[in-house]
């Protein structure tokens, strides 16, 4: 059994397919998809999508790419989703100072917006980190400082989150970042680049990171792995991701799915 913990299924890039995408995911032997939503109208998508196909979860949420939407409505229109049947998680929220599409105070301000919304619902997070600067790595240096503040008043209220918070999603940090988010109990998202031939940073993450925390993801329909690399990525790629996985830390193919599986249930309760 395997399972893809992101897609975007709603996308445009899958309408003239979708029904067909979801069929060759369970002829790869998927058993779950979760699909996040990036701002309320695709979140509102996500949640339908859910009701339309079984083995399809939603996340909803607001990326920090467009933080820019968000309004004094957001907050309650966010909560009520959350409550929704088959809402499994926060997300897709964080920061990303890639595009510098909205300053990154208001980035800051929403994504703790939205792990207040996962506190008050013990939902987990799906978490977007995305820096310009790989040397420096600052979004990633204030997302770790923000999740740790959060996952501190989570330790001292008592919220059982505390011990599955969420995904630091399609992982592209160093070694450190990967520790300092595993002893915050999060998990890391691998996605299709690990296939890659020059991917070192991320191989090397995989290889020395808890295999408990260990996730893997499409984010279809980018980041598709070799030997579709070009092509629009589908949740039934997630097979190359969890073979390249088990190449490199020595596990049969059967095993690493079953651990990320476990593990994908462990976060999403699903």
């Amino acid at each position: 059994m395997l399972v893809d913990t992101h897609c975007h299924l709603n996308f445009n890039a899958f309408d003239t397919d979708r029904v067909e995408v979801v069929q060759r995911a369970r002829e790869a032997g998927l058993t779950r998809i979760l699909n996040p939503g990036i701002d309320l109208p695709s979140s509102h998508a996500a949640v339908k999508l859910a009701e339309t196909f079984p083995e399809v979860h939603a996340a909803v949420g607001v990326h920090p790419n467009d933080a820019l939407s968000w309004e004094e409505s957001s907050y309650t229109n966010l909560q009520a989703l959350a409550q929704q049947n088959k809402v499994v998680a926060i997300g897709e929220i964080g920061l990303d100072y890639y595009w510098h599409m909205a300053p990154h105070d208001l980035q800051q301000q929403i994504f703790k917006a939205q792990l207040k919304i996962a506190t008050e619902n013990h939902l987990p997070v799906v978490v977007h980190v995305r820096d310009a600067d790989q040397e420096q790595r600052p979004a990633m240096q204030d997302c770790l400082n923000i999740l740790k503040a959060w996952h501190t008043n989570l330790l001292e209220t008592g919220n059982p989150l505390a011990n599955n918070p969420g995904v630091l999603h399609s992982f592209s940090g160093t070694q450190e970042d990967a520790r300092q988010a595993s002893s915050l109990n999060f998990y890391l998202g691998i996605t299709g680049p690990v296939t890659y031939p020059k991917a070192f940073v991320m191989q090397a993450v995989v290889a020395q990171g808890p295999s408990d925390r260990l996730l893997i993801e499409t984010d279809a329909p980018f980041l598709t792995p070799n030997p579709y690399r070009g092509k629009r990525n589908e949740p039934a790629y997630v097979h190359y991701v969890a073979e390249k996985i088990a190449q490199i830390n020595g596990y049969t193919y059967d095993n690493l799915s079953e651990i990320t599986t476990q593990n994908a249930g462990r976060l999403f309760h699903w």
